[in-house]
């Protein structure tokens, strides 16, 4: 049997990470593992700084890791009684987020990536890429993809 000690999600708030964060908090219960969750932030104050140079950058930074930290106690708020039975840890971390997540799996020495996956086609997929597809590429550990398409 597979020993599971620290399960690893990331999330983007999006509707696809709420079905996914299901499977990760689930997998935790199943095997009493530690569940690891970040949210990865891109650090969009440098391109702001471009068309924006009058905007002091502190003040931007504060407001978006307010906002960001805002929707990570929203994200996690419905499952407060679920995460009260496993050993947790939420971290707000900045960064390229592919990279983001490898790092943190190594770091926690993670046993699983948990991720959702938008399943974007076409030229989204070219111009945007696919968080999951990288980090599925260079994870040190497997990686469990969630896509709504397979939500029942």
């Amino acid at each position: 049997m597979v020993n599971m000690r620290t399960i690893l999600f990331s999330t983007d708030f999006s509707e696809t990470s709420k079905y996914a964060f299901e499977y990760a908090l689930q997998f935790a219960e199943e095997f009493a593992a530690k569940l690891e969750i970040i949210h990865v932030q891109v650090d969009e104050s440098q391109v702001i700084a471009l068309y924006m140079p009058e905007v002091t950058l502190q003040n931007v930074n504060k407001e978006i890791e307010e906002a960001a930290r805002q929707q990570f106690d929203d994200f996690l708020a419905p499952y407060s009684e679920r995460l009260s039975k496993v050993r947790y840890e939420a971290k707000l971390v900045k960064g390229t987020p592919y990279i983001k997540i490898i790092d943190a799996a190594r770091d926690y020495d993670a046993d699983m990536v948990v991720i959702g996956t938008h399943g974007r086609t076409g030229v989204e997929h070219v111009l945007f890429g696919s968080t999951a597809e990288k980090v599925v590429r260079k994870s040190p550990c497997p990686v469990f993809t969630v896509s709504l398409k397979n939500k029942k």
